[in-house]
């Protein structure tokens, strides 16, 4: 099985993060790689750079995506979602689709930390769109954004820890999402000191789009996620002009 993760941003720092942490996640016989975005925003944090994230992971994929059997959308809100499911043939999970479902099995009402002050009303609305909004108990972001989380999470740790228990203590969460590949390898470190369980979004994702290959999960042939007709287009990379241009099973 191979996996392709996909970073919308631009950081190549944290797409290597996020590639190491999912391959000790991976079953052994999986083979995961990643991909950055060739253009774009550092971090993800406003909604401008998220719009502009969003075509980049399409991007990201018409040029990557031969020859995988799955793809994780290894941005925490999940940029171009959709869009990738529709363009892609084989399942794509997104790591904010993955750890909010997966919160939803295991306690009544979920909360998320995440960084970046914006990504309060984003993420709210983003999981109010995966009809899990009335889950949700809130969500607390901290100053720092991903990208300064990432470069020091040993600095970032005690604050995401506060915002947890605000999660907990303040907004009635049972469950703690740390939301940001800036904060993959944080739970086992923070989930010691609080009284819920703490998850974040990658290992759901990694093991849902592992599950959807050995399912024999296969594209829609109609539907909203179906195969779009062909599209013309003007200044976008041959590879994806390509994909728009094409009718039918894109390899």
């Amino acid at each position: 099985m191979r996996l392709l993760l996909i970073n919308a941003n631009t950081s190549t720092a944290m797409t290597d993060r996020v590639v190491a942490a999912a391959r000790g996640l991976a079953a052994p016989d999986t083979e995961v790689a990643g991909v950055t975005g060739r253009f774009g925003a550092a971090v993800i944090a406003t909604r401008s750079a998220y719009a502009i994230a969003g075509h980049a992971a399409l991007d990201c994929y018409a040029e990557h995506g031969a020859g995988f059997d799955a793809v994780v959308l290894a941005c925490f809100g999940d940029p171009g979602l959709l869009a990738l499911k529709e363009l892609a043939a084989v399942p794509v999970v997104g790591m904010a689709e993955a750890g909010c479902h997966f919160a939803a099995q295991l306690a009544p009402r979920f909360g998320i930390v995440t960084g970046g002050e914006r990504w309060r009303p984003m993420l709210t609305e983003y999981v109010d769109s995966l009809g899990l909004g009335d889950r949700l108990s809130g969500v607390r972001t901290l100053r720092a954004d991903g990208g300064q989380i990432a470069a020091d999470p040993a600095a970032a740790e005690q604050a995401v820890q506060e915002a947890a228990r605000l999660c907990i203590e303040e907004d009635g969460a049972g469950l703690v999402i740390l939301g940001g590949a800036g904060m993959v390898g944080m739970v086992e470190r923070v989930a010691p000191h609080l009284p819920v369980p703490v998850i974040d979004g990658l290992t759901p994702a990694v093991k849902w789009a592992e599950a959807a290959v050995l399912s024999g999960a296969r594209k829609a042939e109609t539907g909203a996620l179906a195969f779009p007709g062909p599209l013309a287009s003007t200044g976008l990379s041959p590879a994806l002009a390509a994909l728009l241009a094409q009718r039918g099973i894109v390899s």
